[in-house]
């Protein structure tokens, strides 16, 4: 296939749960457990309190990533942040399925991701423009943080996390953790 024939962007059909492109091949994403659901849940909750005139905050919201030199492709990620200012410069119909990476991104695990699928949609990201991206591991507890910078820093669940990145933006994984622990 010459240069000017080359696949720019994969395009996959809305599924449940949706399709994501990792590693090359089409990718679904695994339903979630009550546990995952929870931790989505309590992410997504104290992201938007903080987020209030900042930017939006969605749970499962495909995004339209392209990382430089690299295809288009779909990553739908568990909770997303995108600042006002970066969705001001798209247009209403960009808004719904926009092509940038969000300003935060959060992933949590469940039994079936694959580690190498996980590292390559982080890797994805982080090139394609994210400023942070979360991995919450409800199993071990922690809280994984990388970011656009090449930093990463493992949380406990007695640990809280305050974005240097995201002034006001702090996270409580014993608060997080909690979620898991009502019966």
């Amino acid at each position: 296939m010459d240069a000017g024939s080359a696949i720019r962007e994969i395009v996959l059909p809305e599924t449940t749960p949706e399709t994501e492109w990792l590693r090359d091949r089409p990718v679904q994403k695994v339903s979630p457990t009550r546990r995952h659901a929870l931790l989505q849940l309590a992410v997504a909750v104290r992201l938007r309190a903080w987020a209030r005139g900042l930017g939006d905050v969605g749970t499962e919201w495909r995004f339209r990533v392209t990382p430089p030199g690299e295809i288009t492709r779909p990553l739908v990620p568990d909770v997303a942040y995108v600042s006002y200012e970066r969705m001001m410069a798209l247009s209403v119909a960009e808004r719904e399925t926009p092509p940038v990476a969000p300003d935060i991104v959060v992933e949590i695990l469940s039994p079936d991701d694959r580690p190498a699928d996980v590292a390559h949609k982080r890797d994805v990201y982080l090139a394609a423009g994210a400023t942070t991206l979360l991995i919450v591991d409800p199993d071990r507890r922690t809280m994984d943080v990388f970011d656009a910078g090449g930093a990463h820093t493992e949380y406990h669940e007695t640990d809280t996390y305050a974005s240097g990145l995201f002034p006001g933006l702090t996270l409580s994984l014993a608060d997080l953790f909690a979620e898991l622990d009502t019966p």
